[in-house]
């Protein structure tokens, strides 16, 4: 058995608990969350666990090269983009799936959406990857999200939620919380909605 340092652990619990409690990010058993930790090893949220009251002992150890299990109950249905995302971004360490309520409405538009309606989706989001609906936890699901992930800080999962990626918790938590304010404008403000100028877009995400 691998051992883990306890206070691990516990961060990684404080950090889901206050993803879903302060900030509202996920709903009952909706959402995952993983971190990578050392030695090539990474914590993910255990299958069907509410990440609002989740536990020492529904966290899961889990292999970053390939996502297997190590450690812990069977891990989330999504582990292994959540696995593939730490393999191709080194930069990042924390992956949040989660399904908010403005958010998730804009998932399921027909039409695409220009997100730059606030200085803070260029500035702290960057672009948003679009991934078409496939069936969650499967192996096309997750090759098409890292893949878009790759390339992107924040992306939507079509008709199935958002995902955002960050170097720590604060910052994955923060693109979250402030895709969901971007969504809610824009889904407050209807057609009436006026985006941000392009050349001050670029301007912002350069800054």
């Amino acid at each position: 058995m691998t051992a883990i340092d306890d206070s691990r652990i516990e961060h990684f619990v404080a950090q889901c608990r206050r993803a879903a409690r302060d900030y509202r990010l996920m709903k009952c058993s909706s959402g995952n969350a993983s971190w990578r930790i050392d030695n090539g090893l990474m914590l993910v949220s255990a299958s069907k666990s509410w990440l609002s009251d989740l536990t020492a002992d529904q966290v899961t150890v889990c292999r970053v090269a390939d996502g297997a299990p190590v450690q812990g109950p069977k891990p989330t249905i999504e582990i292994a983009f959540h696995a593939g995302i730490l393999r191709a971004r080194p930069d990042i360490n924390v992956v949040i799936h989660f399904q908010t309520p403005f958010a998730t409405v804009l998932t399921c538009r027909k039409e695409p959406v220009d997100y730059c309606v606030l200085p803070e989706a260029p500035y702290y989001l960057g672009p948003v990857a679009t991934i078409p609906f496939l069936l969650p936890g499967s192996k096309e699901l997750a090759d098409a999200v890292i893949a878009a992930m790759t390339g992107h800080n924040v992306g939507i999962l079509q008709n199935h939620g958002q995902i955002t990626v960050g170097k720590d918790f604060n910052e994955t938590i923060q693109r979250a919380v402030f895709f969901e304010m971007v969504c809610e404008t824009i889904v407050r403000g209807g057609e009436t909605i006026q985006p941000i100028p392009r050349a001050m877009i670029e301007k912002l995400g350069n800054a």
